[in-house]
C-alpha cells in the first residue's frame, strides 16, 4: 500500500539482466477486483506473478480469475484473509484525516512505522517509504484503503492454485505475521515458506539479497 516501482529496486537491478520485469501501479479503481482486472489487462498472455502486501492480495485476486495465464506464483508479505473487524473501524477516520489533508501525518504516525523491523537501513526505508506515498497522493490512499477494507477471503483460491508457489515474508513483520504465512502454505499445494530474520514487512528492502535469494530459486 502507498507504494510504487521504487519497492521492487533492489530485485530490479539483480533480476533484470536475465529476464525482463513488469512493475504495475495499483492505482485506478477502488476494489481489488478493478485492480486485478487493470493488470491482467495489460500484462503478458502468460507470465510469472509476484506481490508484496497488497500486491499478493491483488496477485490472489488474479490468479482466482485468470488460473491459466499464472506459470508461478510468489506471494510476499501479504494476508488470504478478509480484513477483520478491528482493522476494518480504523480505516474510516483514516481515509477522512487523508482527505482533510493529513496523508503525510497518517503515514508518518500511523502506518509507516509498523512496516520495519529495527536495523541500519531503517531510516533510509522509511524516508523512501514517505516519498513514495506524497507522491501517489490523498487519492490513490482513499482507493487503496477502499479496496483493501472491502476484500474477500482468499483462502479457498489458494486450494485450487498447482503452480510453483513460494510464500515469503520477514520474521518480524508485525502486519503480516509468520503464522499468516505458514497458513498460506498449507493451503498452497506446491508451495516453499521462507521466512527472513531481520526482516519486517518490506523484507525486499529491508533484506534484499535473501529475497532475491529466495526469488531466483523459485524461478528456477
Amino acid at each position: 500500500m502507498m507504494c510504487d516501482a521504487r519497492l521492487f529496486t533492489p530485485v530490479i537491478e539483480r533480476l533484470s539482466s536475465t529476464r525482463p520485469i513488469m512493475c504495475f501501479p495499483l492505482t485506478g479503481s477502488h476494489s481489488i477486483q478493478g485492480l486485478a482486472e487493470t493488470v491482467l489487462r495489460h500484462a503478458p498472455p502468460s507470465f510469472v506473478l509476484a506481490g508484496l502486501s497488497m500486491g499478493g492480495i491483488v496477485a490472489m485476486e488474479m490468479i482466482k480469475k485468470a488460473p491459466t495465464r499464472i506459470e508461478r506464483l510468489a506471494l510476499l508479505d501479504t494476508n488470504c484473509s478478509a480484513e477483520n473487524a478491528d482493522k476494518a473501524a480504523t480505516r474510516a477516520p483514516q481515509i477522512e484525516a487523508v482527505k482533510a489533508g493529513g496523508l503525510w501525518a497518517v503515514m508518518r504516525d500511523e502506518m509507516k512505522p509498523n512496516y520495519l523491523t529495527d536495523g541500519p537501513e531503517r531510516g533510509r526505508i522509511l524516508d523512501l517509504c514517505m516519498q513514495m506515498a506524497m507522491d501517489l497522493g490523498p487519492d490513490v490512499f482513499v482507493a487503496q484503503s477502499e479496496s483493501l477494507r472491502d476484500r474477500e477471503d482468499y483462502a479457498q483460491t489458494l486450494t485450487q492454485v498447482n503452480v510453483p508457489s513460494l510464500v515469503l515474508c520477514g520474521e518480524d513483520d508485525e502486519l503480516c505475521s509468520v503464522a499468516k504465512h505458514e497458513t498460506m502454505h498449507e493451503l498452497l499445494p506446491n508451495s516453499t515458506l521462507t521466512v527472513v530474520p531481520n526482516a519486517g514487512h518490506l523484507v525486499v528492502l529491508e533484506q534484499p539479497d535473501a529475497a532475491c535469494d529466495a526469488l531466483l530459486k523459485w524461478l528456477s
